[in-house]
């Protein structure tokens, strides 16, 4: 994609998704759906996915070893498998359901399969397709691959991956119609609002630190089971 050279680094925009999802999870999880701008709550959550999905697509173009990278990922999602089943109805569903950074897994995997030339396009499309079916059960599921994959394939044209980008947003609220109305509902379309935010990325990280990259993979883990152990205090 073209960079701009002003607007928001990778720490910046990392920093951004990790506010707003404490924003959504705490609506989610802490606040009765009757709260007073829980719904907005909600709205604003729905910028984080994107985000890490974009940067999972910058993450597979500067990685140095990709083993390496899909290999953290899977320690990640494994490590996070716990706290996510213990706010979403308990270890009983340990095979039914897992957290997000599996979906960015399996989008990782669709995105080198997609770039793999020497592979036919039939059994490119075809590993792509399984990764969605992969993710399937898991939080943002194939949308979250797809956004992954469509970041990725498109990198250079900023136009052309917000296009793709849209379309598979589309699919995620027409998704959402399959449930009763609700402004919880109408919270789905704040994906729209990471747009702007990506087109603002200048291609630059920010500080580098061992500490800092570490920490954005350990809060999700970690602030999954604060937000349970919270809960369970206020029950």
């Amino acid at each position: 994609m073209n960079r701009i050279s002003y607007g928001l680094n990778a720490n910046q925009l990392k920093a951004i998704a990790v506010a707003a999802m404490v924003i959504d999870h705490t609506a989610a999880y802490l606040l009765p759906a009757s709260f007073p701008f829980s719904w907005e709550m909600r709205l604003i959550g729905r910028i984080t996915a994107p985000i890490m999905c974009f940067f999972i697509a910058e993450g597979y173009a500067h990685t140095s070893n990709l083993r390496r990278y899909t290999l953290r990922l899977l320690f990640f999602a494994a490590v996070s498998h716990i706290p996510f089943l213990l706010l979403h109805g308990g270890l009983s569903h340990f095979f039914e359901t897992t957290g997000v950074i599996w979906t960015l897994l399996m989008g990782l995997l669709a995105l080198s399969f997609g770039k793999e030339e020497r592979l036919p396009l039939w059994v490119r499309m075809g590993l792509v397709l399984a990764c969605c079916v992969l993710a399937f059960p898991a939080d943002w599921g194939w949308i979250g691959v797809l956004w992954v994959f469509g970041f990725g394939m498109c990198r250079e044209n900023k136009a052309r991956a917000a296009a793709v980008f849209s379309v598979v947003g589309a699919l995620y609220i027409i998704r959402g119609l399959s449930a009763p109305f609700s402004l919880f509902t109408v919270s789905r379309l704040g994906v729209f609002m990471a747009l702007p935010l990506l087109w603002l990325y200048n291609g630059k990280h920010g500080s580098r630190s061992r500490v800092l990259q570490a920490s954005y993979y350990w809060f999700y883990p970690v602030h999954l089971l604060a937000i349970w152990g919270i809960r369970l205090l206020t029950l």
